[in-house]
């Protein structure tokens, strides 16, 4: 399951780098930790608001945070920050 989240993060961040967006990256060890990380605080995943304003928040690490292939990698905490900054931001599920 880690290494299915890894690649579609991955993926992700090249869909995103198509649309101008820039997103620093990840190194496949560090993933889930850095993941968990961000998503556990108050700080946004990389690209977020760009990503709202061209309406590909799809494209986030908060969006598979909640996406049911992925929960089960996240804790409560972090797939609820996850969740409340995507419908803060008026993602549509």
């Amino acid at each position: 399951m880690e290494q299915k989240f890894i690649a579609a993060w991955a993926a992700n961040r090249e869909k995103a780098a198509k649309l101008g967006v820039r997103m620093r990256p990840v190194e496949e060890g560090t993933a889930l930790k850095n993941a968990r990380y961000i998503l556990s605080g108050n700080r946004i995943s990389d690209g977020f608001h760009i990503l709202a304003d061209k309406g590909r928040l799809d494209l986030s690490l908060e969006a598979l945070a909640v996406d049911k292939r992925f929960t089960s990698l996240f804790s409560d905490e972090e797939a609820n920050n996850a969740l409340m900054r995507l419908l803060d931001a008026g993602y549509r599920f």
